[in-house]
């Protein structure tokens, strides 16, 4: 990008780096950690509900097998159209990083290394978990739908994988953030060498 442009939007940007108060990409990624794992536990408590199905009954609670599969299929194709937006918020905010640029990350990557390993995971993890929504849309409608257990053991043990991505690529986030400062109002203002106490006016509900 023309150095150029990068000052004059430089100019337009508030303390975080960003153009509005609070960043997305963050949000969007809990939200979509949130569905996915939802969607393989339900699946998992499905598969396993013949082992579990005194559980239920002792508790007197009223819960189906299909009712866990159900859960289960909507939060994986919630997950798979939420990344999307997550990936494409996560690009666009990271080119408008202005990482620290001293020191390295607990894992030993400089700033920018970080950021490359966090941007080819989070395409990696977006692959992923829209395949694995095309998969689970293959079961539930296809292959096992007049089975009582919907999910096969591979899928279950192919979602276990993912979430062993999805912390190392949480991980990279999170050191972009606590170690290099990205899009942290707090720590951009220090490199600037303003006062912390003008942050309380320049987020949402200051005074």
């Amino acid at each position: 990008m023309n150095p150029d442009l990068l000052d004059q939007l430089g100019e337009q940007l508030g303390p975080n780096g960003l153009p509005y108060y609070l960043p997305i990409h963050p949000n969007l990624v809990h939200l979509t950690l949130g569905l996915f794992i939802v969607a393989i536990s339900f699946d998992i408590v499905g598969a396993l509900f013949p082992l579990e199905k005194r559980v239920f009954k002792f508790l007197a609670i009223p819960a189906t097998r299909s009712n866990f599969f159900d859960v289960g299929w909507f939060n994986m194709v919630a997950a798979a159209v939420v990344t999307f937006p997550t990936v494409a918020a996560g690009f666009y905010e990271m080119l408008l990083a202005q990482p620290l640029s001293d020191g390295v990350s607990a894992w030993g990557l400089e700033s920018l290394e970080t950021m490359l390993w966090h941007g080819v995971g989070g395409v990696v993890l977006l692959a992923l978990i829209t395949g694995m929504a095309i998969w689970r849309g293959f079961q539930r409608y296809v292959w096992r739908k007049d089975r009582a257990r919907q999910v096969q053991w591979s899928y279950l043990l192919a979602g276990l994988g993912v979430f062993t991505l999805m912390f190392a690529h949480g991980t990279l986030g999170a050191q972009l953030a606590a170690e290099f400062g990205v899009h942290i109002s707090a720590n951009q203002l220090l490199r600037a060498g303003e006062d912390l106490t003008m942050l309380n006016m320049l987020l949402p509900g200051g005074i």
